[in-house]
């Protein structure tokens, strides 16, 4: 087979931005676990935009020539990539309070299941006949690797199903901004996506902040935690961000899903290097199995 330079700078940028996500999920993003999430989210995104201003500035050209359709999509991709799967996955680490990372992260790759399907109905790619056997069985690992062979806890405060439900929600809402990044990528470079994505989605969450009077604990942020945004807005917030555009103008929505099984691989060795914790038997039969249903999805679409 012959080597594809274009196709393999692509993959391993995908990669290394998913090894990222992997170190943030584990390492840094719990690290913030004192505060608000909707305040938490806004800052991820308003601390990158703030000092992509001072490099990009030239990207307001690109606002003349917004179509209305444009704008919906850049919109649609910063809403649910950026506010609310953001939302939801800080959500559901948090309420596991550093006990069940991995599985919060596993969970949240269920997303190629999304992307393949909104992938299908919106870029037109075609789904592989097998797509309702390795989606099914992604789903039932899913469910083994978060409660084992017990119904899930339906009561009122059970962290395990509430952050089960919101990793759903996030894998739901990568999965969508998997689909609407590719689309936007079509029209404009990764740096103009990258700057406009963070655009919308701080205006978006500057709203949610000021409507929730989240505005006003920002004083009571400690130098720790303002040293720990620095640090995700700079590698693992919007650099990863850049090297996934960057990645995913090479190659196709569906394999760049392949190259995203670096965020939970990643996320596994550092919630063992980090917080010493390793996963049950069980476990590690579910995570193995999801991860090959992932895999056998995505290379039947890549």
């Amino acid at each position: 087979m012959k080597f594809n330079k274009t196709v393999f700078t692509g993959a391993m940028s995908i990669c290394v931005a998913a090894t990222l996500w992997g170190l943030d999920g584990i390492v840094l993003t719990p690290r913030l676990y004192s505060l608000d999430i909707g305040l938490v989210v806004f800052i991820f995104h308003a601390l990158p935009f703030l000092l992509m201003n001072i490099f990009m500035y030239k990207e307001y050209r690109h606002l003349r020539k917004f179509t209305k359709g444009d704008v919906l999509m850049f919109f649609l991709l910063s809403l649910l990539g950026g506010a609310v799967g953001t939302l939801a996955i800080v959500k559901a680490l948090f309420l596991v309070n550093f006990k069940a990372l991995t599985i919060v992260v596993l969970l949240q790759k269920l997303q190629p299941v999304f992307a393949i399907t909104l992938a299908a109905l919106l870029l037109g790619e075609k789904l592989k006949r097998n797509f309702l056997l390795w989606s099914a069985l992604a789903i039932t690992a899913g469910y083994f690797l978060a409660f084992g062979f017990h119904l899930p806890d339906m009561a009122m405060g059970s962290q395990t199903t509430l952050a089960a439900a919101f990793s759903l929600l996030a894998a739901f809402s990568f999965g969508s901004s998997t689909v609407f990044s590719k689309k936007v990528l079509r029209k404009y470079s990764f740096f103009t996506a990258t700057f406009y994505r963070y655009a919308f989605t701080s205006v978006i969450m500057l709203l949610f902040v000021l409507s929730t009077g989240l505005l006003h604990h920002i004083p009571f942020i400690s130098g720790m935690q303002w040293t720990i945004f620095t640090i995700i807005g700079i590698t693992t917030g919007s650099g990863a961000i850049f090297l996934y555009y960057f990645g995913l103008t090479r190659i196709r929505a569906m394999l760049a899903t392949i190259c995203e099984l670096c965020f939970p691989v990643s996320a596994i060795l550092f919630d063992y290097l980090v917080n010493d914790k390793v996963l049950t038997p069980l476990q590690w039969l579910s995570a193995a199995v999801l991860i090959f249903a992932i895999l056998k999805l995505s290379l039947e679409k890549a």
